[in-house]
């Protein structure tokens, strides 16, 4: 096993157990409770949960999806979040190496796939969580242009939403989306933001179809736009001149 390799093993480790109190703050947060006390315990008996009931993934495959106390069923959504902020964190080191910043765009991103997680559930995005993603994207080399990028896609944004909700009569936009644009703005700068709003709307297009009466959350779309578009920058430019130039 290659030097490459070992470190690409122990950032998918961390980005598991960063997985794991992201299921807490997910679960948590809506309700208003504190992510740091309790501490874990089941959510169907509160019995406390021993050390080992606690590894991410493997604890849930071996108790077969149960509590180990009161074998009710535990939500499978436990080791997903596990397994997806731990593919987050190695896709973004095979991107960006073994750098510096790479925890910081990490958790940024993590904080984002929190925001998923709880609009899809509660239709709402807690500020505190929209923030730490912002304030993480801006941690990086280009401290300055990732700020300007910020601050213009969130007042653009803003603007845009005013506009709107001025000519349809009713909000067009929420204090989330603006933020999430901010974060959207400073990670892939531009015009990199435009095409990810770009593949947001068409993402979503097909579940704002089927799903036209309840309405469905943009929150999610931007996110995973953000992170495809950031992983493929290099990619969505090349493909942009192509379409501008032919």
């Amino acid at each position: 096993m290659n030097e490459n390799t070992m470190i690409g093993v122990v950032v998918f480790i961390f980005g598991m157990l960063i997985g794991s109190f992201l299921n807490v703050v997910i679960y948590r947060v809506p309700k208003g409770e504190s992510i740091a006390f309790p501490a874990s315990h089941c959510q169907s008996c509160n019995t406390p949960l021993k050390w080992y009931h606690n590894i991410p993934i493997f604890s849930w495959l071996f108790l077969g999806g149960k509590c180990g106390f009161c074998k009710e069923s535990i939500s499978a959504q436990y080791p997903i979040i596990e397994l997806l902020t731990a593919i987050i964190f190695t896709l973004l080191y095979i991107k960006l190496g073994f750098v510096w910043y790479l925890p910081f765009i990490a958790i940024s991103f993590t904080a984002l796939l929190a925001l998923v997680m709880i609009d899809f559930k509660y239709m709402a995005v807690p500020d505190s969580i929209n923030f730490i993603a912002l304030l993480f994207a801006l941690i990086q080399p280009n401290f300055l242009d990732a700020i300007m990028y910020g601050a213009i896609s969130a007042g653009g944004l803003y603007l845009i939403g005013r506009l709107s909700s001025w000519i349809s009569r009713r909000d067009a936009m929420g204090e989330a989306d603006v933020i999430v644009a901010g974060t959207m703005g400073a990670l892939l700068g531009f015009p990199n933001f435009f095409m990810a709003l770009f593949l947001s709307a068409i993402l979503a297009m097909i579940p704002a179809m089927l799903y036209r009466e309840r309405g469905v959350p943009f929150v999610p779309f931007l996110a995973m736009a953000t992170f495809i578009v950031y992983l493929y920058d290099t990619q969505t430019l090349t493909l942009l001149d192509k379409i501008i130039y032919g």
